[in-house]
């Protein structure tokens, strides 16, 4: 076995390069600072500014803030009407919450596998796992490509199930040159840190539906209104009413804010995102036993991660050589997702290995490169030496 290039070589770069950041710059601190400043720091118009502003871009009726894109998921699946002895098939290649949001409801997820092309949730095993308790279907655009959502609206109209979006990867997307917002019953949005544009933490539910609409906002703030069309007396106007058992999950004015100036950016820092990406693309072309992502025609990707996936048969050591020897470039790669019914907490609820071989196949070759507008050039050059100085190092 070769040795890692840390011992015999210098890095590729002097400081660690992380695999994604949020870039804040003078307009989105005056933003901030302003709120402060204001009369409002929580329930006050930034919030509703913030949501027009994403329901605008997404292109639905309706958007409703959350303190967090998990929350907003929970709100999804209450609206949803997911509860006891109630399935909802999603992806086990995502993040925890896009399951566990089936969890605080009561209900169950049940994982379907992933297509060994795009690595989203593959509507024919979808219809494998459907059954008479199936509620919901939560497909997940993994990596900013949308997943094959009119095969996964056909399912769902046929059966009355409805589709919640985790489009937590995919803010600027489209799917057949249709908007990622307007192809789901409810789409859920992220802007953490890592993500397109950032509240700092925050998710914001689009939908056209007014039903699910004022459900959301009701659960977002205790399960309780002031609203007129809900009250079922009038005391005056003080008066307000609790319909559900909600939760605390209001956004801020200060995140709204930092999210209301980030939203100007969204084009050009999306636009960032796919040209880091072709030029990736370009440059991996060469190498024997690297995959690149595969992007179908019918999407145009926001690119929230750039994968690659490694080929074993073409290489002297594993993923985690690989891995090891690029951290130690100072490259920040990471690895996107652990299948989730692999974590521990789901294998005592009784999941077990094997459920979707495709999803442990892939999680056992991928690795994510850096990936986010504020690289500079050089930053992207760093990264494609150090990929091709482990390759050399590494190749068969």
């Amino acid at each position: 076995m070769k040795p890692s290039t840390s011992q015999v070589s210098t890095p590729v770069r002097s400081t660690m390069l992380s695999y994604g950041q949020q870039w804040i710059d003078e307009q989105d601190i005056a933003s901030v600072v302003e709120v402060l400043k204001g009369s409002y720091l929580t329930q006050g118009p930034r919030i509703a500014d913030f949501e027009r502003a994403v329901a605008e871009e997404a292109g639905a009726r309706y958007a409703v803030a959350f303190s967090s894109g998990t929350a907003a998921l929970h709100g999804a699946a209450f609206a949803a009407g997911i509860g006891l002895g109630d399935e909802a098939i999603t992806t086990p290649i995502t993040f925890a919450a896009s399951s566990n949001c089936v969890l605080y409801q009561r209900g169950t997820p049940v994982f379907a596998d992933i297509r060994p092309d795009t690595y989203n949730i593959d509507p024919e095993d979808i219809e494998r796992k459907l059954t008479s308790r199936t509620k919901a279907i939560i497909p997940v655009d993994y990596t900013g490509q949308p997943a094959d959502m009119d095969a996964i609206r056909a399912l769902a109209d046929k059966r009355g199930l409805v589709v919640i979006e985790d489009a937590a990867h995919s803010l600027g997307a489209t799917y057949k040159n249709r908007k990622v917002g307007t192809l789901a019953d409810m789409t859920m949005f992220s802007f953490h840190p890592l993500k397109h544009v950032t509240t700092a933490e925050g998710g914001v539910i689009v939908t056209d539906h007014h039903e699910y609409y004022k459900k959301l906002e009701l659960f977002r703030s205790h399960g309780i209104t002031k609203d007129p069309e809900m009250l079922l007396t009038d005391e005056g106007p003080w008066y307000y009413e609790m319909h559900e058992l909600g939760y605390h999950y209001r956004m801020t004015d200060l995140h709204a804010a930092l999210g209301l100036s980030q939203m100007a950016k969204l084009h050009s820092f999306v636009e960032r995102r796919r040209e880091i990406a072709s030029i990736y693309n370009e440059a991996f072309s060469d190498l024997p036993g690297i995959v690149r992502p595969y992007q179908h025609p019918d999407t145009n990707s926001s690119w929230h991660l750039y994968m690659i996936r490694l080929e074993f048969s073409e290489f002297s050591v594993g993923r985690r050589r690989w891995f090891e020897a690029l951290r130690a470039e100072n490259i920040g790669v990471h690895v996107h997702y652990i299948p989730v019914y692999k974590l521990p907490y789901y294998q005592k609820l009784g999941y077990k290995a094997g459920l979707c071989p495709i999803a442990e196949q892939y999680y056992e070759s991928a690795i994510t490169l850096p990936l986010f507008p504020k690289m500079s050039n050089q930053d992207v050059q760093d990264v494609i030496h150090a990929v091709k100085k482990i390759h050399a190092a590494y190749k068969y």
